[in-house]
């Protein structure tokens, strides 16, 4: 877990495959999203709640391998950047992926209340796509700036 990773950088192997599923979760969402947009609305409530799933395990793995590893002290000797500039992009990019979460979190609890109240598809579908694009932006700002985080500190 703590050995080398497969990208060739200074970055252990779980930090690798944490920041290789953030990057690839947006494109994950837009399959999904297809779905619903092909009227696949099942398949489409079933790989959003996987894709938050597999989201929450790996933010419990990543937050397990730091703080196992030696925290943020640790690699913030693996970079030429200034702590300060560093912490900062960490705390924007912390905000930003807290809140993306925080929005999933919501969207898949009221889609699914409306869901079953049998609003969705129907009255509640307006408020849920608005809050779905909001999400969505979310997330992609999250893969955006996780790699910043990954590139500022490992490459």
């Amino acid at each position: 877990m703590f050995e080398t990773g497969f990208f060739g950088t200074k970055a252990p192997l779980f930090m690798d495959i944490v920041t290789l599923i953030v990057i690839l979760l947006p494109f994950l969402l837009y399959g999904s999203i297809a779905l619903a947009i092909k009227k696949k609305i099942a398949l489409h409530k079933l790989t959003q709640v996987a894709l938050f799933i597999v989201t929450l395990v790996v933010v419990i793995f990543f937050e397990y391998g730091v703080r196992i590893d030696g925290g943020i002290q640790k690699y913030l000797t693996y970079t030429e950047i200034s702590d300060s500039f560093v912490i900062g992009f960490l705390a924007f990019h912390i905000t930003i992926s807290v809140g993306a979460i925080a929005l999933w979190a919501r969207l898949l609890y009221l889609s699914l209340k409306a869901s079953k109240a049998g609003d969705l598809p129907g009255k509640f579908s307006p408020i849920h796509k608005r809050m779905a694009k909001a999400t969505t932006v979310a997330i992609l700002l999250t893969a955006l700036t996780g790699f910043g985080v990954y590139y500022i500190l490992f490459m």
